[in-house]
């Protein structure tokens, strides 16, 4: 580059000097000769000469220049690519209610620079709260339940233990019982047989006293014998009916001993039967105290949900204050104090400060294309003001393929269209200081990439 504009200055100072010199030659000519030559063609040629001059100056020094355009030109193309399809690009969170309310406050307005967390909308919150006052009160009813249903499993517990204790000691006295209700059917079973051997016994001396004293009787009538022998016969017969008589009423007595201990072994059963039953009812109050358990596991079922239902009502009315997600410009604010909103309704949206552009490179121009090279920028809003940045990524697809309805090119009648491949770029931060809050998405830009 250098080597070829000297050799251009060097030829230009030599064209002047020969033009000096044609210039210098007609004046000498004409002081010689004068005497035969016309004043005014000499003068006329001169001009004529001076103006050939003038012309192969003017084009060698056109040539030279276009050449040297040319060089330039040419390197720069050769190392750049540019694209003036491009837009600026940047975060636009949509701002919406996650809740149905009535709009009592919006202390924000359009363009207005807003923090994080900074209020935006606030709803009216009282049916809101009443809903946590509710929650509040269900998880307080739920606590006493639960506190109620342990109390109870605590007092079953200790009242079946002591029903279970009682029962088990009622079953073995009433076991304890028929075995001594049998023991004495036994021993009644074994009197009766001797009683009856002493009826026997009894029946067979009032029988022989009958005999005697008939005898004596028939003997005193007779006047054989005295009275005596016949009182005392008589005697002995009264003595021998009393003791058959006797003897009868120890058998009848052994009987009813022996009913009365059968008795006492059906009491005794039954008794059983009954303390078993005790028993079992025992055991039935330890399942009411299974039950018992399963109502408290209910009851903190229940604190469960209602405590989730207390968080839920909380979080709601926490909806009510709709903030900033991030800090940014106010733009596009639909709503005013008074407005009814419903969930997901479009409220305003906040543009961040985080830029970018989105150039649409042909296909043709990626070649030598890659991430990290530098990048200048050039926004229509901003021509006398030159950004920089570096290329960040570069799409994974054309726009025609993200498009709504993508080509198909798979017909009889096909073009090739050279595509268009979205290139995300990004600012260099101390290119754009001072004018953070000046660009907008959406704005024109030229991009150009240094790819060597």
């Amino acid at each position: 580059m250098d080597t070829s504009s000297d050799q251009s200055l060097n030829g230009k100072t030599t064209f002047l000097d020969n033009e000096t010199k044609l210039q210098a030659t007609p004046l000498v000519e004409s002081d010689t000769e004068q005497s035969s030559t016309p004043p005014q063609q000499p003068q006329k040629e001169v001009k004529r000469n001076r103006k050939l001059g003038f012309a192969l100056a003017g084009l060698g020094i056109g040539a030279i220049a276009a050449g040297v355009f040319g060089y330039h030109w040419w390197q720069y193309a050769s190392t750049h690519e540019s694209t003036d399809n491009a837009t600026v690009a940047g975060h636009i969170h949509q701002i919406s209610s996650r809740i149905s309310g009535t709009v009592i406050d919006v202390p924000v307005n359009d363009n207005q620079l807003v923090q994080p967390r900074q209020l935006l909308v606030k709803l009216d919150p009282q049916d809101y709260i009443n809903k946590v006052q509710q929650a509040q009160a269900a998880l307080l009813a739920a606590q006493k339940q639960a506190n109620a249903a342990q109390a109870t499993i605590n007092l079953a517990s200790q009242n079946t233990n002591a029903s279970t204790a009682q029962a088990q000691g009622n079953v073995q006295s009433a076991i304890a019982a028929i075995a001594t209700a049998k023991a004495a059917v036994t021993e009644a079973q074994a009197g009766i047989p001797t009683a009856q051997a002493s009826v026997a016994q009894a029946e067979a001396n009032l029988h022989k006293a009958q005999v005697d004293y008939n005898r004596y009787n028939t003997l005193y009538q007779q006047g054989a014998i005295p009275r005596q022998q016949l009182d005392d016969a008589q005697a002995a017969y009264q003595v021998a009916l009393a003791q058959r008589n006797s003897a009868q009423q120890q058998v009848a007595q052994a009987q009813a001993k022996l009913a009365q201990a059968q008795e006492g072994v059906v009491q005794a059963q039954a008794q059983l039967a009954a303390s078993q039953g005790g028993l079992q009812q025992a055991q039935a109050g330890g399942q009411q105290t299974n039950v018992n358990r399963s109502q408290y596991a209910a009851a903190q079922a229940a604190i469960a949900q209602a405590q989730a239902s207390l968080k839920d009502a909380q979080l709601q009315l926490s909806y009510t204050n709709i903030t900033a997600p991030t800090g940014g410009r106010v733009g596009s604010k639909s709503v005013e104090v008074g407005q009814r909103v419903q969930p997901g309704q479009p409220l305003m949206a906040i543009v961040n400060n985080d830029y970018w552009v989105i150039a649409n490179f042909k296909e043709t121009q990626l070649e030598a294309m890659q991430p990290g090279q530098p990048v200048e920028i050039k926004l229509d809003a901003f021509a006398h003001h030159p950004f920089t940045g570096h290329i960040d990524s570069i799409s994974p697809a054309s726009g025609a393929t993200f498009a709504l309805l993508p080509p198909d090119n798979a017909t009889g009648n096909f073009t090739k269209i050279v595509q268009r491949i979205p290139v995300k770029v990004t600012f260099d931060p101390q290119s754009i200081q001072g004018y953070e809050s000046r660009i907008a998405p959406g704005m024109s830009a030229e991009v150009t990439v240094t790819v060597q």
